[in-house]
């Protein structure tokens, strides 16, 4: 059996679930075995969406970075590595589930089908939140850490609610699910502690997801927990998975059982992904201060992109034609995406922003407001 090589303090736990090797082949750990059939039995159809929306948010993904040096953009969070963990996770889901994101869930977005220039849109401070939810069933990415995860629990406490009496029938063809997004550095904030014990009390059909990139900005997982996040689970009463994120098989079986497990009403249940954060943390980020080049480079070769390309072309017999369109069909994406950015307008004058910190009238906000419009006068 296979296993990856991992920097200390970053090894998967034994109890990870893995279907795939590095290199694309089958090659199931242990806690895998009740999976295995589900994960192979994943068609090409699927996997091939998945490559697709991790090549082409990759790229765009590039086009950010490009764009926030250039001054394009205010900020700009990378994705880079963490792409099979969030493809697993969002093809799990039917459109009529709700995705609460934090500020890196770029490959959710696409699947949701919302345009780049909203997402981009938001890092140039152009607009005050995002998009239109309802639009996508997708709230707006948060910066405020952990907080989504409190908003997804009370919209899975409202489903809960909404479906009481149904039919185990019924849950599984119209019962909604509330998919709450964090990542490692997130979960010592104590909304997370929070937000697990009421799932568990009213058996809220929510799924916590955390993407484990191992860094909290620059503070490595081992400082931030003693123990496997998905542990924690057992303490509120619920089931937690850990699973190999760079694995898009491994991860898209587990998603699936988390998925059909809080849609039928069995209560809340956390998956934690174990990939890696390949690029900075942010624009404003420089990972060559807190970790070597040598650990980047281990990670590298568990790539999700590379492990996803060789299982396609291995096992369904993908050539160089799919992999050129996905490739061209990148490019133009972020071509296209350049345009739009470099041309857009404001949409908002920075006046009108201190309307719309607060519904009410704030006084601290008003004498911002007012502090600004004497500079104003006096340019």
């Amino acid at each position: 059996m296979s296993t990856i090589s991992s920097p200390p303090g970053h090894q998967l736990p034994e109890e990870a679930i893995g279907v795939l090797s590095p290199d694309g082949f089958i090659d199931p750990t242990d806690s895998a075995k009740t999976f295995v059939d589900d994960a192979t039995a994943i068609d090409h159809e699927r996997l091939a969406e998945m490559y697709r929306l991790m090549a082409t948010t990759r790229r765009i993904d590039q086009e950010g970075v490009n764009l926030q040096r250039q001054g394009q953009l205010v900020l700009w969070t990378p994705s880079l590595g963490q792409e099979a963990a969030q493809a697993g996770a969002a093809t799990a889901l039917e459109a009529r589930d709700w995705i609460f994101p934090t500020y890196r869930e770029h490959v959710m977005s696409r699947a949701r089908g919302i345009p780049d220039e909203e997402i981009f849109d938001f890092f140039r401070g152009a607009v005050h939140a995002g998009w239109n939810p309802n639009e996508y069933n997708m709230q707006p990415y948060t910066v405020v850490l952990a907080a989504q995860v409190l908003h997804a629990t009370g919209y899975g406490w409202g489903i809960a609610q909404q479906q009481r009496g149904w039919t185990d029938a019924r849950r599984a063809s119209e019962g909604r699910v509330s998919l709450a997004c964090f990542g490692d550095g997130a979960s010592t904030e104590g909304d997370i502690h929070e937000a697990m014990v009421f799932a568990a009390s009213f058996d809220a059909p929510v799924v916590f997801f955390v993407q484990n990139n191992y860094w909290a900005i620059s503070t490595p997982f081992e400082v931030q927990s003693k123990v496997p996040l998905y542990k924690r689970a057992q303490g509120y009463g619920f089931e937690g998975f850990a699973v190999d994120g760079n694995d898009p098989l491994a991860t898209a079986a587990v998603m699936d059982h988390a998925v059909d497990h809080a849609r039928r009403g069995k209560g809340p249940i956390l998956v934690e992904a174990h990939t890696y954060r390949m690029g900075a943390h942010t624009t404003a980020d420089d990972p060559t201060k807190y970790r070597t080049s040598e650990e980047e480079d281990q990670y590298a070769q568990t790539d999700p992109m590379l492990r996803t390309e060789q299982y396609l072309r291995r096992r369904f017999d993908y050539d160089d034609t799919f992999f050129d369109e996905v490739e061209a069909e990148g490019e133009q994406h972020a071509a296209d995406l350049r345009d739009k950015v470099v041309d857009a307008p404001d949409k908002l004058s920075l006046r009108e922003k201190f309307d719309l910190v607060y519904a009410e009238e704030h006084a601290l906000v008003e004498a911002q407001a007012a502090a600004y419009d004497r500079w104003m006068e006096a340019e």
